[in-house]
C-alpha cells in the first residue's frame, strides 16, 4: 500500500513530451479533478498532481474553501499557479438555491480562485438565474450529470434540453461513468451535445450496472477510445479531468495507470 508519506517523498514524474495533454483536432487537455485527492491537504494534492506529470486541475472545495476570505482564496490560487498548474475550473458546486445572493457568493468564489469555469449541480429552476450571472461574470458553467440517483440531471441529455437555447457559456460537464450507469452511451452523449460540452469527468467502470465498480481508466468496460475520438470530432477545447473516486487514501497508483493509458490512447490517435 502506498501511504501519504510515500506520495510526498516520491520523485516527480517528468511531463511527457507527448504533452499527456493536447490533441490537435480538439486542443483538449488532460487534468485532475481534485476530488480524487480529497483526503489530502492542498499542498499534498498539488505535489501529487505534479508527480503525475499533469498541469491542469479542476479544484474541489477541499482544496480551496468556500469559507475562505477573498485574500485567502487568492493565496490558495497562487499556490497552484506557483507550482506550474493551470486552474481549469472548480466544483462540483451545487447552486440549487434559487437566490441571487447565494449564487453570487459562488461566482465571487470562482472569480477569486481564478476559475474560468464552474462544474455545477443545479436545478431546472436555478439555471435561468445562473445564466444571468454567467453573462455578468463571464465565468462558464458546466452542468454535471450524476447518474440514476440524480433527480435533476441524471444524463447529459436531461441537462441539454434545458440549456439548449441559453448562453453558449452554459454547458455540460459530461461524467462518462455516471452517464454509462444510466444505460446511455457516453460517446453518443458527447456527439449529441457537441459545443455544449465544456468539461469532461473521465473514469472507468468494471460494470456499468453496478455503482462503485470504478477502476483505473483502461481496465474497465467504458469506451475510452471512442470517448476521445468523439471529443476530437466535436473539436472539444476543454479539459478531460480524471475523477478517480476509489482508493481515497491511496489513489496514486490507480491515477498514474489511468494517465498512462489515456496518454497511450492519445498517442495512438495521433495526438
Amino acid at each position: 500500500m502506498i501511504t501519504r508519506r510515500a506520495f510526498v517523498s516520491a520523485p516527480a514524474v517528468a511531463l511527457p513530451a507527448a504533452r499527456g495533454v493536447a490533441a490537435p483536432a480538439g486542443d483538449f487537455t488532460l487534468g485532475v479533478a481534485s476530488y480524487s485527492l480529497r483526503k489530502f491537504t492542498r499542498a499534498q494534492a498539488i505535489e501529487i498532481i505534479r508527480k503525475l506529470g499533469v498541469r491542469y486541475v479542476c479544484i474541489k472545495e477541499f482544496h480551496l474553501r468556500y469559507a475562505d476570505s477573498p485574500e485567502a482564496r487568492a493565496a490558495g490560487r497562487k499556490e497552484f499557479e506557483d507550482a506550474g498548474l493551470t486552474i481549469v475550473g472548480g466544483g462540483t458546486i451545487s447552486l440549487q438555491k434559487d437566490d441571487d445572493a447565494d449564487i453570487r457568493f459562488y461566482f465571487d468564489y470562482a472569480r477569486d480562485c481564478g476559475m474560468p469555469l464552474m462544474v455545477i449541480a443545479p436545478t431546472r429552476q436555478t439555471l435561468p438565474r445562473i445564466e444571468r450571472f454567467v453573462k455578468q461574470y463571464n465565468i462558464k458553467v458546466a452542468v454535471h450529470n450524476h447518474g440514476p440517483e440524480d433527480k435533476h440531471f441524471p444524463t447529459p441529455e436531461s441537462a441539454l434540453e434545458v440549456i439548449r437555447d441559453m448562453d453558449p457559456r452554459v454547458g455540460l460537464c459530461v461524467d462518462v461513468g455516471h452517464t454509462a450507469r444510466t444505460g446511455t452511451d457516453p460517446v453518443e452523449s458527447i456527439l449529441r451535445a457537441g459545443p455544449r460540452v465544456l468539461d469532461v469527468h473521465i473514469k472507468d467502470l468494471r460494470d456499468t450496472k453496478k455503482r462503485g465498480s470504478d477502476c483505473p481508466v483502461g481496465e474497465g468496460v467504458l469506451p475510452i477510445v471512442g470517448i476521445f475520438r468523439a471529443l476530437r470530432k466535436i473539436n472539444y477545447r476543454g479539459s478531460v479531468n480524471l475523477e478517480y473516486e476509489i482508493d481515497p487514501d491511496d489513489p496514486f497508483l490507480g491515477m498514474a495507470k489511468s494517465f498512462a493509458y489515456m496518454r497511450g490512447v492519445l498517442a495512438a490517435l495521433g495526438a
